[in-house]
């Protein structure tokens, strides 16, 4: 009896085969969202790194309407999408005059509320991933089970058993489940991978978010543009890739 793999699929049932698309609808749903996320976070970094050499300087010299129109240009960044919330309410705040909340204190809840519909964007596509690794050994496993029935059933059609007619169907059906385990280690890994990726984004993001706030509460304290001493206290932190914000 013959067991590679070419002649174990060629034996198998339509339901198998069913099983197979399916696993194969997995694999590439779960491709297709790994390419995505790493080109999307690949282009933020670049895009951000220009960004904010350009933002720390428009910032030092309180040109926030700048710093906006320039953010508005880079949608790829998230950086630049996250200080634009800010800086676009802290501006229109500025301009309608006293109010109970301070512009500044405004710019930051805008960007806590950016930060949210970011990491939902960031983890986009996530659970195709999740799910993969978690369904499909167990979609694997229904046509093993399903192909040892018929193993079984084609045994007692035939009133024929021993160890050679039992092993090549139960060797037959096995082998959608390691499919399906073959699909679901990557995606787990990938999951796992891509989670970090996005911790790492969100975290300089955050980082950001802090530096811009504190930028702008020296701001509301004297008149735009910031004195030296404030622009340098305003200005300490570290842009997404660890890099100064601030020109030295």
């Amino acid at each position: 009896m013959q067991f590679d793999i070419i002649h174990i699929f060629h034996k198998m049932s339509g339901f198998q085969w069913v099983i197979v698309g399916a696993l194969l609808l997995m694999a590439m749903a779960s491709s297709a969202v790994v390419l995505e996320r790493l080109w999307a976070y690949w282009r933020s970094r670049r895009t951000s790194r220009a960004f904010a050499a350009t933002a720390a300087q428009l910032l030092a010299d309180g040109h926030y309407q700048a710093v906006a129109d320039r953010a508005s240009q880079q949608k790829s960044s998230h950086l630049a999408r996250l200080l634009a919330a800010g800086v676009t309410t802290f501006v229109t705040a500025s301009r309608k005059g006293l109010s109970a909340v301070s512009p500044a204190e405004l710019a930051r809840r805008e960007m806590a509320r950016q930060r949210e519909a970011l990491d939902a964007e960031l983890r986009r596509g996530m659970g195709v991933l999740a799910s993969t690794g978690s369904v499909a050994p167990f979609v694997g496993l229904l046509g093993t089970v399903i192909g040892i029935i018929g193993a079984f059933e084609g045994i007692a059609k035939e009133g024929s058993g021993g160890l050679g007619a039992v092993s090549s169907g139960i060797a037959e059906a096995l082998v959608v489940t390691a499919f399906g385990l073959f699909v679901a280690i990557p995606a787990v890994l990938l999951f796992n991978y891509l989670s970090g990726k996005a911790e790492q984004l969100l975290l300089a993001l955050d980082q950001a978010a802090s530096q811009l706030s504190d930028h702008l509460e020296a701001g509301d304290t004297a008149s735009p543009p910031l004195t030296p001493s404030a622009r340098a206290a305003a200005t300490n932190g570290r842009d997404m890739e660890g890099e100064t914000l601030a020109p030295a």
